[in-house]
């Protein structure tokens, strides 16, 4: 099972929704960079279950510890090993699911891959996994601020059919964290959690679009081939559980433009390249050409809802399944900081490949 990511900065995330503890070890975090135990919880408080009203009531403190790669105060060089406990499990919930696939989770493609798999809550497939990624993207977060003032926003743009029009270029995280929903625009946010509020009710979920930006990204980072930049951010943002889509800069509604209207014209001032517009969205050619990147996934309903729903049982007989335990009815305001770490986690990989060519502004040597 490959649970690692990265190519300069790699991380490997490992544990089970109800096994012992969850985690992530971090290869590649340059020596010195100055970190802090609460800059990393900032981020996993973000991303932590019992937050609020609108996401599951799994309560888990998701404290995180840091094992090794971290003395006094700033990053070693070595490997950087972090650990968050699970302390609120109730495998009992899902005791049916032993014998029973549920519907649109992973429970009937995990037996077909491996012959076997932990059906207390979804085990590897669960987004409980997503705390050693949260950890390893406050690192590389605070890495890209430090060195290269690269600065990464997502936010919840829309709910279902529920759009907000969010300005990326001057969007905040203040603005983004100023309600449960993650919307930065505060009447689009009511009436996108008195959505959610009323799904949940019903024992339903709904889905929905996270945008995001990173500003700051110089000219030159990325691949032109197979590692393209926009590829890794897709590769990224799709690996997250319940992520079905993606979009880069004019994304899918640039097919309705022709060439005229789509394109970025150059201009310069002061020595310095820059495009008007930003229809491709801060890449193009694989490679970013210092506009903003931008970039939006799509997450579909969560697929455990409280209504009974017909599926098949492990011996292929035709049954139904009622879902039980605590889920998110809206994975979108938790999945605003795991789009954050994701794009980090690609940016600051690239950044370090980038600085690995010895390569400065302008191709310069």
């Amino acid at each position: 099972m490959a649970s690692q990511f990265g190519t300069l900065f790699r991380i490997s995330t490992w544990g089970e929704s109800h096994g012992g503890a969850v985690g992530v070890v971090v290869d590649g975090c340059p020596p010195g960079l100055p970190i802090s135990v609460d800059e990393i919880q900032t981020e996993l408080d973000r991303r932590r279950p019992g937050q609020s009203r609108i996401v599951t009531q799994r309560k888990e403190a998701d404290r995180v510890e840091i094992l090794s790669g971290v003395f006094d105060g700033v990053t070693t060089g070595t490997p950087i090993s972090m650990l968050v406990w699970n302390q609120d499990a109730r495998s009992g919930d899902y005791d049916e699911m032993r014998t029973k696939y549920r519907p649109s989770h992973a429970d009937f493609t995990y037996d077909a891959k491996y012959g076997v798999r932990d059906w207390r809550g979804g085990g590897r497939s669960s987004a409980r996994e997503t705390v050693g990624r949260v950890a390893a993207g406050a690192l590389a977060q605070a890495l890209l601020r430090r060195d290269f003032g690269v600065e990464i926003v997502a936010w919840v743009e829309s709910v279902q059919s529920i759009r907000a029009e969010v300005d990326a270029l001057s969007v905040t995280r203040s603005e983004v964290d100023q309600n449960m929903v993650r919307c930065p625009i505060p009447e689009v946010a009511t009436e996108m959690q008195a959505l959610i509020e009323s799904v949940r009710k019903q024992g339903d979920s709904v889905g929905g679009v996270v945008g995001a930006v990173a500003r700051g990204v110089p000219a030159g980072w990325g691949e032109p081939v197979f590692d393209r930049l926009e590829a890794d951010l897709a590769k990224a943002l799709l690996s997250l559980p319940a992520c079905k889509g993606f979009e880069s800069g004019s994304g899918f509604a640039g097919t309705l433009l022709r060439g005229s209207e789509h394109n970025d014209p150059f201009r310069a001032s002061e020595g310095e390249v820059f495009t008007p517009t930003n229809s491709s969205g801060g890449i193009q050619g694989g490679i970013s050409n210092g506009m903003p990147i931008l970039v939006r996934a799509a997450f579909k309903p969560v697929a455990t809802i409280l209504a009974e729903q017909q599926t098949v049982t492990t011996s292929r007989e035709n049954t139904t399944l009622k879902g039980r335990g605590r889920h998110d009815p809206c994975v979108l305001p938790r999945a605003v900081p795991m789009v954050e770490a994701m794009m980090a986690l690609v940016l600051v990989d690239h950044a370090l490949r980038q600085r690995a060519l010895g390569i400065g502004r302008r191709g310069s040597i």
